[in-house]
């Protein structure tokens, strides 16, 4: 295995209990790399949303948006990838995917306005990677890891953020973007799986979107 990530700025994403934290983590210290993980547990608004989710929605993406601009303005710029390799837990982008879900119409029209003011000025990833994983294994995920706010969340709801993030990759341009199917992988307790993810990601993705299935 390679010392170094192909990628200076890698980032893992998915919805709701696909794990991407957890490989995002392992990952950057095998290669020593700056972690960038999303402080979702910071956010007041968070368990009031899942309570009350059309009074909390709006402050509640407003206050994401804000936090995930300022970490990613402090920790991923240009001279700080020189410096170091990072890997993320998120993409800016996907302040966009959710509150296209929970905002109403006029609330989101406001919320895109200022998201594509701060948008262009972060660097975009070398390679953004997507955790799929069916809705009854991500429910499944979710009661394991026992966040009593993230008890009640609807099937429909990840359902809307699965489709959501692929509205969204069918959109880009001049993004290398790699889906990995995670239904039948644990890359958690499976080093075979573990590794094998590790050789995808250290393959050399021309731009555009591509499917894999790690165990295929």
């Amino acid at each position: 295995m390679s010392e170094r990530l192909k990628y200076d700025y890698l980032v893992i994403e998915g919805n709701i209990g696909t794990g991407k934290t957890s490989l995002a983590t392992r990952i950057a210290e095998q290669f020593q790399a700056r972690i960038v993980l999303e402080r979702f547990a910071d956010n007041p608004f968070l368990p009031k949303f899942y309570e009350n989710s059309s009074r909390y929605a709006f402050p509640l993406e407003l206050s994401f948006l804000a936090d995930r601009y300022q970490q990613l303005n402090d920790e991923v710029m240009p001279q700080e990838l020189f410096r170091q390799q990072t890997v993320a837990d998120y993409v800016l982008s996907k302040s966009l995917i959710f509150a296209s879900i929970t905002l109403k119409e006029d609330e989101f029209q406001l919320y895109q306005r200022l998201f594509h003011i701060i948008n262009p000025h972060l660097p975009k990833p070398d390679l953004l990677v997507y955790l799929h994983k069916d809705v009854p294994k991500l429910k499944e995920n979710i009661r394991n890891r026992g966040r009593d706010y993230e008890q009640n969340i609807q099937d429909d709801y990840l359902g809307n953020l699965e489709k959501g993030y692929w509205d969204f990759f069918k959109q880009q341009e001049g993004l290398r973007i790699v889906v990995l199917d995670t239904n039948e992988v644990d890359f958690v307790h499976n080093m075979n799986d573990y590794n094998r993810i590790l050789e995808i990601l250290q393959q050399d993705f021309p731009v555009g979107l591509h499917r894999i299935l790690p165990k295929g």
